[in-house]
């Protein structure tokens, strides 16, 4: 038989290569696909393979996979982000990241106000002294080790966090309330940069607690300069969001604007019935900086209540020292009396969570002492007449009592208001809580619904119920525009290329289930989610993989 020339061998090799049907690691046939752009919907097919996204539209119908799912009636999403997220210690406890997982969330970023690192060896003291429920060794020091730490533990969810424009400043200065020295900004300056250079997403302040507080104007622009230089975005809990809201998203704009860099506002809000009316003229302020060319966005939980600690209840100069030196304060017979006079007022110069919310309004959702945890679940003005004292009495006596800050809800929102702020283009979707499930540990305190539905609250109640905002838009503004906020471009959408951070829901399901009463409900309608191409969820129900990555801002430098 005559030997066929090494060519046509070739030809004849390529032509079966190319007439074998595909073969992909996942499929998800017949979903209308939603990629994360704000462009509507359209019925097709998604594939991955390995980690990525390979191709997007209609699939030959003999393409096969290791896993097809059938999305036919289900909306194909990107992964959504919690710009704001607070899974700090949750997922070294618990890598599934149950709560938001089920929400189809992909990407947690912590870090607002501190962060978990870069710590010295007296903040990873304060750090283990200050945890409550949940235990563990502090194992690294460097905000890259702490993110590091968890991708090695094994996480479902991916990672990343801002650095806290705190944590520079216990770094150098401890918990003194004065202005940094030039060579000590110059110091603090330079811890930025080296954890925008490990990856961390930008500077975010809390500027309603000490030390943060403590924080001028011009620091916190030296300080988002420093991340500007590695493409980072400042992100911050402004210094107010009530009395003063307006003064300060001024001083916002100004830092954003001063220092030459992306911002993003913390839970935007208007915390109290008497500032409720100042919403509409902020996010007036926030458009015509955006028409002015400044890259500014904010988030919100979809709930009418806050949820802080105590030290949010009185004035940060009792704070000064730390936590340690504050409960001390609280036991001096005079700092007392000057401290609940304080509590009594508007204070207009802080944020007096007591005040806005009334002992009426502030609930008790999380002790550190097993003999105070019978009060979870009461209102201050409860506590109150248990032990026989005043209301501001009974909120000093519960921070010296449990020696920790207390985790609390306030009732402090407008439900118009939030669906005044759904209704703005360039607002996202956070939690501001941990990731947690109704078992183990996560049950000897409670928590804020908001931590088991803020995002699928936005998907049914919002969006399918009452149409504030079309589907489309609101799947972008939880993935590809927080994305583009962080400066990643392998995330956010549904193109080939990308990560496969996949979400499959039911849109015409989805829903959150928890209340006030009993928040630990799962959030119903996500049927399949892939992070980096691996299914964590099928059929609504968790699967156990802990595929999450460290995610790094645009600054890293390997």
């Amino acid at each position: 038989m005559p030997r066929l020339p090494l060519l046509a061998i070739m030809i004849v090799g390529l032509w079966a290569a190319c007439s074998k049907p595909p073969h992909y690691d996942v499929i998800v046939r017949g979903g209308t696909i939603y990629d994360g752009s704000g462009e509507p919907g359209y019925v097709g097919d998604l594939a991955v393979s390995g980690d990525k996204v390979v191709a997007v539209g209609e699939l030959p119908a003999d393409a096969t996979a290791g896993l097809e799912i059938d999305a036919a009636g289900m909306a194909v999403s990107p992964g959504f982000v919690n710009l704001m997220s607070w899974a700090n210690e949750s997922l070294i406890e618990d890598g599934r990241s149950m709560s938001d997982i089920l929400q189809g969330v992909t990407l947690e970023v912590t870090g607002e106000g501190e962060s978990m690192g870069p710590l010295t060896d007296e903040m990873k003291r304060e750090l283990k002294a200050r945890q409550r429920d949940i235990q563990y060794d502090i194992e690294w020091t460097s905000l890259a080790g702490y993110l590091q730490f968890l991708e090695d533990k094994g996480v479902s969810c991916n990672v990343g966090s801002f650095i806290g424009a705190a944590t520079p400043r216990i770094n150098v200065l401890g918990y003194e309330d004065r202005a940094p020295t030039p060579a000590e900004l110059k110091r603090m300056c330079e811890i930025v940069e080296q954890a925008m250079r490990e990856g961390a997403m930008g500077l975010a302040s809390s500027l309603i607690y000490a030390p943060g507080f403590y924080a001028e104007t011009d620091e916190l622009i030296a300080l988002a300069r420093a991340a500007a230089k590695h493409n980072g975005l400042y992100s911050s809990h402004m210094r107010s969001e009530s009395y003063g809201l307006l003064e300060a998203l001024d001083e916002f704009l100004t830092i954003v604007r001063e220092a030459g860099i992306r911002g993003e506002i913390y839970h935007l809000k208007a915390a109290g019935e008497a500032n409720w009316p100042k919403m509409k003229t902020a996010v007036e302020k926030i458009q015509q900086a955006r028409d002015e060319g400044l890259k500014v966005t904010a988030d919100i939980y979809t709930y009418t209540a806050a949820s802080t600690g105590l030290n949010a209840a009185m004035p940060p100069w009792v704070q000064e020292g730390g936590h340690g030196q504050w409960v001390k304060n609280l036991q001096d017979p005079a700092i007392r009396k000057k401290v609940m006079e304080e509590m009594n007022d508007r204070g207009e110069n802080w944020e007096n969570y007591f005040e806005l919310a009334g002992p009426d309004g502030c609930l008790v959702v999380g002790l550190k002492q097993d003999s105070l945890k019978p009060l979870t679940g009461k209102t201050i003005s409860e506590i109150a007449e248990i032990w026989g004292v005043s209301p501001a009495e009974a909120v000093l006596d519960l921070v010296i009592k449990d020696d920790s800050r207390v985790q609390m809800v306030y009732f402090v929102m407008s439900e118009d208001n939030i669906r005044f702020k759904l209704s703005q283009p360039w607002l996202g979707i956070c939690s501001d809580n941990e990731s947690s499930a109704p078992e183990g540990v996560f049950l000897k305190s409670s928590t804020h619904p908001r931590a088991y539905g803020s995002f699928a609250r936005f998907l049914g109640r919002y969006v399918r119920d009452e149409k504030i905002v079309p589907l489309e838009q609101a799947i972008h503004r939880m993935s590809g525009m927080p994305c583009q906020a962080l400066g990643l471009t392998d995330r956010g959408l549904l193109i080939p290329g990308y990560y496969a951070d996949v979400v499959v829901f039911d849109p015409a399901t989805i829903r959150d289930n928890a209340t006030y009463e009993q928040p630990m409900q799962f959030a119903t309608g996500v049927q399949y989610v892939l992070v980096n191409g691996t299914p964590v969820v099928a059929d609504g129900e968790h699967t156990g993989a802990t595929p999450g990555r460290f995610v790094r801002g645009p600054g890293y430098q390997p």
